[in-house]
This record gives structure tokens, C-alpha cells and sequence, in this order.
């Protein structure tokens, strides 16, 4: 029971920081720049075709895909949560990068989900790169997370895949070779 306990704490630490990351950078967006406004420094205006910060809004998916689908994606949100609660603690111990990567699709899913629940089902997306969709931190922590799951699957295969090689190759060196007479 304890080894859950402190699995859980770890998933839910990691997920609460970037939870509140994304919440609060989200209240600061909706609080100081009027909707489909956007902002920069001063010091900074010469990033202004590449990168600014600007207050918009999707009720579709991460980065503004399938739009309208709010009350989708709240239901979809719901069970990715459940089945990453579900499947974490059957991680093995040294499946960190896996851990990992399920804390930070958790954060986003539950950034995305309390904006949907709290905001008429529409998310605040801010931060604006070049012609890329706008998305805010919770879309970057569901992205993270899935690369670090896919490189945590190839560097899970890399490592199978030579454990059989050594393995075969040991086994190879122990077969009687039969001769022809």
C-alpha cells in the first residue's frame, strides 16, 4: 500500500505543478489582455512576427484541431484520466521515462479539462509561435508527455531487442555443430 502511495504522490506532484502552471498563466491571460489581443514587451517587440502572447480561445482539441467538440473532448478527458490513474502503478520501477511522460498527459488533460469546466467548455490557448496554432501549457505538457512516452517505448524496445541478440548469441556458442562425414 505504500508503494502506491508514493507512486501516486509522485504522479500527482508532477502533474499539480504543471497543473497550476497552466492555470495561473491562463488567469494571467484572461485577467490582462482583452480576448484576440495579444502582448509582448517592448524589449522584445523585434520577436513579434515569430512569438508573442495573445488571449484566444478553442473548444476543440490540443493547438485548435476539431473544433466544436468541447463536450467530446470533456468525456475523452475523463477516461484518459481514469486509464492513466489505472495503468501507472503497473509501470515497473525502472519505467521512469513512462512515469513521466503519464504525469505529464495527466496535467494536461486536467489543465484542459478545468478550463472546459470552468470557461463554457472552451479552452484559453496564449502562446503564439510563427503560423503554429496557439496553445498553452497544458497542449505542451500532453505533447512532451507523448514524446517522452514514444522514446520511452523505442529506448524500452532498443533494450529487449539487444538482451535477445546477447542472449542468442550466447545461445549459439553452446549448439554442437554437427559435421559431414
Amino acid at each position: 500500500m505504500k508503494k502506491y502511495l508514493i507512486m501516486y504522490m509522485k504522479l500527482f506532484g508532477i502533474a499539480g505543478i504543471v497543473v497550476a502552471l497552466d492555470q495561473w498563466t491562463k488567469w494571467l491571460v484572461r485577467e490582462n489582455i482583452p480576448f484576440g489581443a495579444q502582448w509582448l514587451p517592448e524589449e522584445m517587440a523585434w520577436l513579434l512576427p515569430y512569438a508573442r502572447i495573445v488571449h484566444w480561445h478553442n473548444t476543440g482539441a490540443a493547438f485548435g484541431m476539431f473544433q466544436n467538440g468541447g463536450a467530446v473532448f470533456t468525456v475523452l478527458a475523463f477516461i484518459v484520466i481514469g486509464v492513466i490513474l489505472f495503468y501507472y502503478p503497473k509501470i515497473e520501477s525502472e519505467g521512469w521515462l513512462f512515469r513521466l511522460a503519464l504525469s505529464l498527459q495527466l496535467a494536461g488533460a486536467l489543465g484542459n479539462l478545468i478550463d472546459r469546466l470552468t470557461q463554457e467548455w472552451k479552452v484559453t490557448d496564449f502562446i503564439s509561435v510563427g503560423t503554429f496554432p496557439v496553445f498553452n501549457v497544458a497542449d505542451s505538457a500532453i505533447s512532451v508527455g507523448t514524446v517522452a512516452l514514444i522514446l520511452g517505448v523505442w529506448l524500452s524496445e532498443r533494450t529487449e531487442k539487444r538482451a535477445r541478440e546477447e542472449s542468442d548469441a550466447h545461445g549459439n556458442g553452446e549448439q554442437t555443430v554437427l559435421s559431414e562425414e
